[in-house]
């Protein structure tokens, strides 16, 4: 069971912002972003091999860096080159706003889809040093194996399709067009005048 007051639900921009809107929406509670982005492996950009988060968190699949044969000094130019793109957003997206607080809080985090997880792995990294008192998953479609890895670090895992197959998270969608910057901001303060 949620209880509004104490719920915040988080969207990793910036095709988890739609559907964060909608699901802030129902439940009637704050929207904000939690900044993420994907590692994408070099001559296949959508393969993560792990992501970072705002406050410094880093996650890799070191699994996957091994078999792909990923170097250190590769691996650390395409974190720096993601760095400065999250930090561009953050700062795109706050216009100077904090953070919102919460510590205490059940916490929601949304996203379009889930392949590797790597992004929302980072996502609750970086909730685990906010002093959350509990971290949901919720996305409308996810690979299975994904899911179940997910239940191992969050709370919970809300998603409504796990099929087997699963190439990518625009596979599942009619109409997977890129959620721009502008439409991202728009949709935040839709919802903070909607909740405030």
């Amino acid at each position: 069971m949620i209880e509004a007051e104490d719920t915040v639900v988080l969207a990793l921009p910036r095709g988890g912002v739609p559907v964060a809107f909608e699901v802030s929406a129902r439940l009637g509670v704050p929207l904000d972003v939690l900044l993420v982005r994907k590692l994408g492996v070099p001559w296949q950009p959508e393969l993560a091999f792990g992501a970072i988060a705002t406050g410094g968190v880093v996650v890799l699949n070191e699994d996957h860096v091994r078999a792909l044969g990923l170097g250190d000094d590769l691996v650390s130019d395409i974190v720096d080159r993601e760095r400065i793109e999250l930090e561009r957003r953050e700062r795109l997206y706050r216009d100077d706003h904090e953070l919102v607080d919460v510590a205490g809080k059940t916490v929601v985090v949304v996203d379009d889809g889930i392949a590797t997880g790597s992004t929302v792995r980072a996502a609750l990294e970086s909730l685990a040093h906010r002093g959350v008192a509990r971290r949901l998953v919720a996305c409308p479609v996810a690979a299975a194996e994904t899911v179940r890895g997910l239940h191992d670090e969050a709370d919970d895992v809300l998603c409504l399709r796990t099929p087997i197959q699963f190439a990518a998270v625009g596979a599942w969608y009619d109409d997977f067009t890129p959620v721009s910057d502008q439409e991202v901001k728009a949709l935040l303060e839709q919802s903070t005048s909607e909740v405030a």
